[in-house]
């Protein structure tokens, strides 16, 4: 199989996209990161791709519908010949026509075990103070497929982590994040393989190529 282009749509700091553009490098994935694009230009995320020598736009979403934005967005991902889509941190809720036209092929991670925890409203902060709020002994995160359903898509990688008793939300986020970093690479490098099977609501891992 050829290498796959990623594209990646982000926000804010980019640590996910670090731990992406880490892993290509270190051909954990077979592919790349071709293009960052955000609808922040102060976001940190496009300084890590220009470090990177990796494309990196700003398409605001000011003085622009829904729509218009979005299809600058599309334009983009067409023009980089992008393969998969991957939401690292983006803030904005997407529309079912950007999502349609990438069905299997755009993933987000969320800092919880959905569908627990998850929908409008629940990210970064709100997610963990929700989480200790409730009283959980175990949290977590997971990479899925995006469905024009908030944090709703078909599930393809989870891991728990332990709620500890002293936890503050900045404390279990800080634990979160180092799982965050290694599964959405490891998300990646199964679908570029060609190794994730959509069936309904569950993802199939499909044993590696020569394997049982």
């Amino acid at each position: 199989m050829p290498k796959i282009k990623i594209g990646v749509l982000a926000s804010g700091g980019g640590t996910n996209l670090q731990a992406i553009m880490d892993a290509c490098d270190r051909e954990d994935i077979d592919g790349s990161v071709v293009v960052v694009i955000s609808d922040s230009s102060d976001a940190y995320a496009l300084e890590r791709a220009r470090k990177g020598d990796i494309r990196a736009e700003t398409i605001s979403p000011k003085g622009r519908t829904r729509d218009e934005h979005e299809k600058l967005i599309s334009n983009l991902l067409s023009e980089e010949g992008v393969d998969l889509v991957v939401l690292a941190g983006y803030m904005r809720i997407l529309t079912p026509w950007l999502i349609d036209k990438y069905a299997g092929r755009m993933m987000n991670i969320h800092p919880a075990l959905l569908p627990s925890f998850g929908g409008e409203g629940m990210f970064g902060e709100h997610v963990h103070e929700a989480v200790l709020n409730y009283g959980c002994k175990v949290s977590g995160c997971t990479v899925h497929f995006v469905s024009a359903d908030v944090d709703g898509g078909p599930i393809i990688l989870q891991e728990p982590v332990q709620v500890l008793e002293d936890d503050t939300p900045d404390s279990l986020a800080d634990r979160i994040h180092p799982v965050e970093h290694r599964l959405y690479p490891m998300a990646i490098s199964l679908y570029a393989s060609g190794r994730l099977k959509i069936e309904g609501r569950r993802v199939r891992i499909l044993p590696e190529r020569g394997g049982t």
